[in-house]
């Protein structure tokens, strides 16, 4: 199963979004959408599964919820919008990966590509895609692609929209 993982699109849907989630089994949307109209384009490429940010408002927070765990391909994800990085969790983030650390933990806020494994919690992998609005300090625009498959993940695909061809990480 091949996943799209976004954040932080702040109610922009960057055209290359189209070919770079075409093919997907699935797309991740860690928050901050802006208005729903994102959520619909990006269902015309695969289903959305979302998390709700602190920018969004009654539409989007009517259609996903805070939290979402699920599994898929195998794998047991965690995502929220809002939930730190390794070494700095968000308040009450850190006690609850620690008791139950989930193969793939995924959010956004930081606007800031991170991607990496947890070695204190298991086999977690961390993952922020960055931003792929025009809003926030950020300088390129990033959305990730990840396959999973029988409870394992390969390599991640780093997207830089605007820029030539995928990073891997």
């Amino acid at each position: 199963m091949r996943l799209g993982i976004v954040s932080d699109t702040h109610g922009f849907y960057h055209p290359e979004l189209d070919d770079v989630f075409a093919g997907v089994d699935l797309i991740l949307h860690a928050g901050d959408v802006g208005p729903a109209e994102v959520v619909d384009r990006l269902e015309k490429l695969a289903p959305v599964v979302g998390v709700y940010g602190n920018v969004d408002g009654p539409p989007v927070r009517g259609r996903f919820k805070e939290h979402v765990k699920i599994r898929v391909g195998g794998v047991r994800l965690w995502m929220t919008h809002i939930g730190g990085r390794p070494g700095r969790w968000a308040p009450g983030i850190g006690p609850a990966l620690r008791a139950d650390p989930p193969d793939l933990f995924v959010c956004g806020h930081s606007h800031i590509l991170r991607i990496e494994r947890v070695p204190n919690l298991g086999r977690m992998l961390y993952l922020n895609p960055g931003a792929a609005g025009r809003q926030g300090f950020h300088q390129v625009k990033t959305c990730v692609r990840l396959r999973v498959e029988d409870g394992q993940m390969s390599e991640a695909e780093v997207i830089h929209l605007e820029k030539e061809g995928p990073q891997r990480a």
